[in-house]
């Protein structure tokens, strides 16, 4: 059996794929399983264990090419691509991103079943006209994870365990050792990670309070911080360092996403917006202390126990926008210093214990 998966990104949305991918392979052991994958989120799943081959789509880069000098190798790339989309016969195409850039390649792909959801959920952009099978729509208040295994479930694959397998390698673990010695952390003392920032402005958090954040985890908690973000977060981060009064890490922009889950793997916590590295902390088996604002963690929130969701519930919240109408950001306002604390406290208490 060949089977293609459909799910492009973001790094979240790929991580609450990953439990659906492991049920079809336990279901299927000796099935041809290929993943279909933006450039962004691609690192993720190369390598999985669960998979035979992975496709990876540079569809942002194409774009950006096609507009100047390079639209000839942007092309000769975007055919290559479709040649390899199309170079199989798949028995069964599965679309879990259900958008209208994963329905062109649903589409374009050679399948005999053409599986998703149907006519009825939020955001679809009418990619269910595409299929051949269409699973009835399920409630968008249900969690993403949870949805994707409802999708595969209505399909005969029944499965609830939540295994994720992120492929961390040995190499992956020696590069982050020698990156946090080389950024002076001390392996003997707990390591709590900071995630501070995210793509939508109302996700931020305040800088002035994470700063303080870190500066009372270690003054009370002796625990070695490293703020994680990608290379174009350097500079909030450094202002976030800057108004601290203890020495942290920046790591931002020198990992990989491999290297980041392995360093989320060490830590005794992560605290995070809501953003792709609090779901992959999640995914690694590390307690995430949550900060949410406009968007519903009952939708996207850290999946699994020992997690701590901090959230002040403001009348307006969840409004899923970008920007605040209001301009007030009470969402995040209402969050205090001592909140995020008080939640980060209970997730190391929990570690204690649990050691002994």
């Amino acid at each position: 059996m060949n089977i293609l998966i459909v799910k492009l990104s973001a790094i979240g949305d790929v991580i609450h794929t990953l439990p659906a991918l492991n049920a079809i392979r336990r279901q299927y052991p000796q099935a041809q399983i290929t993943w279909v994958v933006e450039a962004a989120a691609a690192e993720l799943i190369i390598g999985h264990p669960a998979l035979n081959r992975v496709i990876v789509s540079r569809r942002k880069q194409w774009i950006k090419q096609l507009k100047g000098p390079q639209w000839k190798t942007a092309l000769r790339e975007i055919t290559a691509f479709i040649q390899q989309l199309r170079d199989t016969r798949y028995d069964v195409v599965i679309d879990f991103h259900a958008l209208l850039k994963s329905a062109l390649l649903v589409f374009l792909a050679r399948g005999h079943r053409k599986i998703g959801f149907g006519k009825g959920m939020q955001h679809m952009e009418h990619s269910y006209l595409v299929l051949n099978e269409r699973v009835a729509p399920v409630d968008m208040e249900i969690h993403a994870l949870t949805r994707q295994l409802m999708l595969i479930e209505a399909i005969g694959v029944h499965s609830r365990e939540v295994v994720y397998d992120i492929p961390i390698s040995a190499d992956d673990e020696r590069q982050v050792k020698a990156l946090l010695a080389a950024h002076g952390m001390n392996a003997a003392r707990p390591l709590l990670a900071i995630n501070p920032v995210a793509l939508w402005d109302t996700k931020l958090w305040f800088n002035d309070r994470f700063s303080d954040l870190a500066d009372r985890l270690i003054s009370i908690h002796g625990v070695e911080i490293v703020f994680t973000g990608a290379k174009a977060d350097v500079p909030v981060i450094e202002e976030i360092r800057a108004m601290m009064t203890k020495s942290a890490a920046n790591l931002a922009g020198k990992t990989s996403l491999k290297m980041l889950a392995a360093i989320y793997r060490k830590a005794v916590c992560v605290v995070s917006t809501d953003t792709g590295p609090m779901h992959l902390a999640a995914a690694v088996g590390t307690p995430v202390a949550a900060i949410f604002g406009p968007t519903a963690p009952w939708r996207t929130g850290p999946f699994g126990a020992g997690h701590q969701v901090i959230r002040t519930a403001a009348a307006c919240s969840p409004c899923f926008q970008r920007r605040c109408e209001k301009n007030s950001h009470i969402c995040m306002k209402e969050i205090t210093t001592e909140i995020v604390m008080a939640e980060v406290e209970k997730i190391l208490a929990h570690q204690k214990g649990s050691m002994g």
